[in-house]
Parts: structure tokens; C-alpha cells; sequence
């Protein structure tokens, strides 16, 4: 019967994925430009008919300023194998600068297919394993939280309706999460490298995984087995990263322009209106005009240092699986919020630790994730996604509601700050966090996010004001990810490691 649940609830994701790929994606039939449809498009263009040693460079034949290939090898790795089966199909579809824009229905349909692919390969089967392990009181709620993950609308949106590859990264990143809860330290790290060279974004989990890997090394003795599970961890690493860069090895010039390409640190604090700090706080005080470029990485620098700090401090001291996944969704909402050229879509790398903690705290997980597709209404409304982002999101709102009852769980038990507010009535004894006020507090946010996706469907921005949703859009948006932060900080750092609320992987 478990079989049968578990087969349909992939069965129901992936129909929900494909359907969503019949939507529009980013700048279709938009030149001269066009969106990362194309971008993905051209990096199997380029791939395929240019040597290595030529990807990453600018040329006749490769014009950076046009999508030019700004991910690890690992990524480039995938657009020649993609691009290769493309040129088996038609060669027209990746023929080296006449092939630029193009659009058909049977090339939509191939890369469309890819995605599919990719995810069916990498992350649905890291889903489908994590789930399985869980230590849930039956199968059926094994495969409810199973069902509530893999319809997670922010990822499927952004895969399948903008289009992007983020489940391969996301998916090497939850394997090696899978492995190192279950005690194979080496193999989850094989596994983060890939995510790292596939993506270098996931700098945002690197930290949660160098400190839980250093704790437990530590804990077993740096005189003795901690010691050999570092070096066996340190030869793993490196050697990962040399068969992911063995191309670019040979000429320190090729090393330094992949990097060049992969931290543009030259395009400034933030471009696009994005949920984090510094977009925000530049409607108040315009940092780019009162600080230099240097002041604003050095400041950004900062802030994400002082933001991951406590969790990472924490998790090296108590390596707790439990821990690690809190300290995942801390220094990577930390980085989001503080760091240098962020993106929109970079919460998805928050989001994919929230959402292993759908089972724990049920009601601030599904809160989040929501929240987090919300803040990118203002790309999925420029690529025509908005029927797709209402009908998603509603779909997983209501299987969460269903199989979390997450609105029931609004106590401080339930909210896992039980300890904390023990803590603050030793000072101040009347302080409660009262359920009521946690439900209305959480059904004005939704109401507030409704009324806004409804705003920017229904009206026409002021033409003196053009930026005027996508600001308030983002600005609502940062502050639930500041009330995010301070919360998951919270039951981190007041988390006991022996407590009764702990449900991990097994």
C-alpha cells in the first residue's frame, strides 16, 4: 500500500511539472536577448562546437556579453551532453551563432524534456530516499511529507515555467545531506563537491557543511580516528574538484577567467529587485551612491559573516543532524539577505532545507516556502506565470493544510521555541506567545500576499512609479525573511540536542 501511495504521489509531481512546462518560460519570443531559456539553450551551443579550453573565454564565437557561460564545469559538462543529443536530433537547434533565439515546438519539447530528466535522475529519487528514512509514527505520513516536498511550487516554477536546472544542484546538495545522516561523511561530501561544481551558489550550504563535518571530526579525536576522517574528507574534496576542473588545470589563465566568470563581483551590490537588505534599504538610503564598490563587498562581507556565525559556532560544537539542517536554512537565508549580488531565484537554496523541516515545524516551514515563492511574483509575472505560480501555490497550501495541519500547530511546543520562551519568562514572567495571535499573524500575511498578487494582475503601475509593485512585493518579502531569520536562529541556538522534538533521518 506504501508502494502504491508513493508511486502516485511522484506520479501526481511530476504531471503537476509538466503542466506547468506548458506555460510560457523567460523571454520567449523576446529578442534580442531573450531570457535563460536561451542562455541554456546557447551554453549547449557553445559547448558543443567550441573547445574547452574556448568556453569561458570571449571570442568571434563566443560572445560573453550574449549568455556567456558564468557556471562551473559541471554545468558546462551537462550543456555538452544536452547539446550533444540536441545535435543528434537537429542540428539546427545548436548550430554555432545562426542557431541564436531560436524557438520551436519540438525544441521547447526537448528542453522541457531535459528538466524533467535531470530532476527524475537527481532530486526526486534524493526526495523519494530522504522521505522513506524518516522517522514518522506511519508510512502514510512518510509519503504526505514526501508529496508536500515534491510539490514545493517555488522550485517546479522556476525549473519548469522560467527554466532553469536548479534540482540538479539542489538534489547533489540533499544527497549529501541523505549521507551524512546516515554516517557516510565521505560520501557526502563527493556529493556536496558535485552540487558545488554544478552550481556556485550552493557557497550558501558550505559552511554548515565544513562546520558539522569539522564537529564531528573533532568529536571523534584530532589525535586519532578524527583525524584520518578529516584527511579521508580533505583527500575527497580535492580530488572531486580535480576531475570536475581537469580541463582547466593545465593554464593558470584558464583557472583564473572560469573564476572571473563565476564572481562577477564588478555588477555591484544587487541589479534586480530582490528580497533581500540591501534592495530594501536603498528605498530609504541609496548605498550604491554614499558607499564605493569596495565599501559595499566589504560591508555585505560583513553582515553575512556576523549572520552565519551563531549557527555555524553552534554546529561545530554540537554536530547534531537536526542542527545541521536549521544551520542550512540560517547561513543560507543569511547569505541571501547580506550578501553580494544576490538573485531572486537564490532563495530556492534556502527553501530546499526548509523544506526538510516540513515534519518538525510544520506551520513556519510551509510559512516560508510560501513566502519564498511569493518573492519571486515579479519574475514569474514579467514570464507569464502567473496563473501557473496561483494554482501551484493554492495546490500546495492546501496539501499541506491536509497532511501537516499545520495551521493547528501554532503552540510553543509545536513552534519549537518552547526552550526560548521558557528562557525570556525567567525575565519577564508574563510573556506568552499566544496561539491566537500566531494565526492571525500568519493568515494577515497570506491575505497581505493575496491582495499583492491580485494588485500587480489586475492594475497598472503608476508611470512615475513603474517599479512600484515589484519594490513592495520585495520589500513585504524581506521582511518575513528578517522574521525567518531571527526565528530559525532561535530554535537553533535553543535547540537541546536530546530533546523530544528531534526528527531526523534515520
Amino acid at each position: 500500500m506504501e508502494g502504491c501511495m508513493t508511486a502516485l504521489s511522484v506520479l501526481l509531481a511530476v504531471t503537476v511539472r509538466w503542466a506547468v512546462s506548458l506555460y510560457p518560460y523567460s523571454g520567449a519570443r523576446k529578442p534580442p536577448i531573450f531570457g535563460d531559456y536561451e542562455a541554456q539553450r546557447h551554453w549547449q551551443e557553445v559547448t558543443v562546437n567550441l573547445p574547452v579550453k574556448q568556453w569561458y573565454f570571449n571570442s568571434t564565437d563566443n560572445d560573453l556579453l550574449y549568455w556567456g557561460l558564468d557556471y562551473p564545469p559541471l554545468t558546462a559538462y551537462h550543456s555538452l551532453l544536452c547539446g550533444y543529443i540536441a545535435h543528434l536530433i537537429s542540428p539546427d537547434w545548436v548550430a554555432l551563432n545562426s542557431s541564436r533565439g531560436y524557438e520551436s515546438l519540438y525544441h521547447k519539447l526537448f528542453m522541457r524534456a531535459t528538466v524533467l530528466v535531470a530532476d527524475l535522475i537527481v532530486y526526486i529519487p534524493a526526495v523519494l530516499f530522504y522521505c522513506s528514512r524518516l522517522q514518522e509514527p506511519s508510512a502514510k505520513r512518510k509519503v504526505l511529507s514526501l508529496f508536500c516536498i515534491l510539490l514545493y511550487p517555488g522550485l517546479i516554477l522556476i525549473d519548469y515555467g522560467h527554466f532553469q536546472y536548479n534540482s540538479v544542484s539542489l538534489g547533489f546538495a540533499l544527497w549529501g545531506i541523505i549521507a551524512l545522516s546516515h554516517g557516510r561523511e565521505v560520501l557526502g561530501s563527493l556529493a556536496f563537491c558535485l552540487a558545488l561544481n554544478y552550481k556556485q551558489m550552493e557557497l550558501y550550504h558550505s559552511l554548515p557543511f565544513f562546520c558539522y563535518l569539522l564537529g564531528k571530526c573533532i568529536k571523534k579525536g584530532m589525535a586519532g580516528w578524527g583525524l584520518l576522517l578529516l584527511l579521508k574528507i580533505g583527500v575527497t574534496v580535492i580530488g572531486a574538484f580535480s576531475l570536475c576542473w581537469i580541463p582547466f588545470l593545465t593554464d593558470i589563465e584558464q583557472i583564473l577567467q572560469v573564476l572571473r566568470r563565476l564572481f562577477p563581483v564588478g555588477r555591484g551590490l544587487f541589479e534586480d529587485k530582490v528580497a533581500n537588505i540591501w534592495c530594501s534599504l536603498s528605498l530609504l538610503l541609496k548605498i550604491k551612491n554614499v558607499l564605493s564598490p569596495e565599501a559595499q563587498l566589504q560591508l555585505s562581507f560583513a553582515c553575512t559573516v556576523l549572520g552565519v556565525l551563531p549557527s555555524c559556532i553552534k554546529l561545530t560544537a554540537q554536530p547534531t543532524i537536526r542542527g545541521f539542517k536549521l544551520a542550512l536554512v540560517n547561513c543560507a537565508l543569511s547569505f541571501f539577505l547580506f550578501s553580494f549580488q544576490v538573485h531572486e531565484k537564490s532563495i530556492l537554496l534556502v527553501s530546499l532545507p526548509a523544506c526538510l523541516l516540513l515534519s518538525e515545524v510544520p506551520l513556519m516551514a510551509t510559512w516560508f516556502l510560501l513566502t519564498s515563492t511569493f518573492s519571486m511574483l515579479p519574475l514569474l509575472h514579467k514570464d507569464g506565470l502567473i496563473m501557473a505560480y496561483v494554482i501551484t501555490t493554492l495546490i500546495f497550501l492546501l496539501v499541506s493544510a491536509a497532511a501537516m495541519s499545520f495551521h493547528e500547530k501554532t503552540s510553543e511546543d509545536s513552534l519549537g521555541v518552547k526552550p526560548f520562551c521558557a528562557s525570556v519568562r525567567r525575565y519577564i514572567s508574563w510573556f506568552r506567545l499566544h496561539e491566537t495571535s500566531v494565526k492571525l499573524l500568519f493568515f494577515s500575511s497570506m491575505l497581505v500576499m493575496a491582495a499583492l498578487t491580485a494588485v500587480i494582475c489586475a492594475l497598472a503601475p503608476p508611470p512615475a512609479l513603474p517599479d512600484l509593485f515589484p519594490v513592495l512585493i520585495s520589500g513585504v518579502s524581506c521582511i518575513h525573511f528578517l522574521m525567518f531569520f531571527f526565528y530559525f536562529n532561535i530554535i537553533h541556538l535553543w535547540n537541546n540536542a536530546d530533546g523530544r522534538n528531534k526528527k531526523k533521518v534515520s
